[in-house]
């Protein structure tokens, strides 16, 4: 019996490389369709105070979940379980998710919600795979760490650190991780929202 040949034995993981590929692909061209319908939509119709206000609920919970993740993660060189972490697996995620959805309830754009949907399932699920992948060749207990805590929706109560390892909130990591970033982000995004189509309508008024 001929043994098979390795280079066409199909790999376990094999699916990861080959959506990552795609993911790397259209995640461009998703972001600036992305950026079009909003700002498509935005110019459509005039945002809702309301609205606008109700985002809030989801945005400013998203960035601080991101500040504190941020403050907690040594990316490569410890399996973080402490902070948020002891909740969910990927609160960085969980964090980036709220914001984008709370920008689209802002705007009451369903199809600026389909596509961000669109987006995290094309993209978000093969980079998660990976890097669980990556983190249970890394680290050991990563497998006991799983069972404890879910890889998005938070537990409600903090799952128990292992032995020796207690964390708390470092600012340096959070400065180190440029997470002031999304904050700057938010608020520009914002400031969009309040005053782009004002702008963009003034702007046409005085070309014509």
């Amino acid at each position: 019996m001929t043994q098979p040949d390795a280079t066409t034995t199909p790999q376990p993981h094999d699916w990861i490389a080959r959506w990552q590929r795609v993911a790397r692909r259209i995640r461009v061209p998703l972001g600036f369709l992305t950026a079009i319908v909003y700002v498509f939509d935005l110019w459509s119709r005039a945002p809702r105070t309301a609205a606008v206000a109700w985002s809030l609920a989801l945005v400013l919970p998203g960035l601080w979940l991101r500040g504190y993740a941020a403050g907690y993660v040594k990316k490569n060189r410890e399996l973080t379980q402490t902070g948020p972490y002891a909740r969910t697996r990927n609160p960085l995620y969980l964090g980036s998710m709220l914001m984008a959805f709370g920008f689209a309830l802002a705007l009451r754009s369903w199809p600026v919600a389909l596509l961000l949907v669109a987006g995290f399932l094309v993209i978000y699920v093969p980079v998660i795979a990976s890097e669980e992948r990556f983190l249970r060749a890394t680290f050991p207990d990563f497998d006991a760490y799983s069972r404890r805590v879910p890889r998005l929706l938070p537990r409600l109560t903090a799952a128990p650190a292992p032995a020796g390892q207690s964390g708390s909130f470092s600012f340096a990591l959070y400065l180190k991780h440029r997470e002031y970033n999304a904050l700057i982000g938010a608020a520009l995004l914002y400031l969009c929202l309040l005053f782009l189509r004002t702008a963009l309508g003034a702007l046409a008024h005085g070309l014509g």
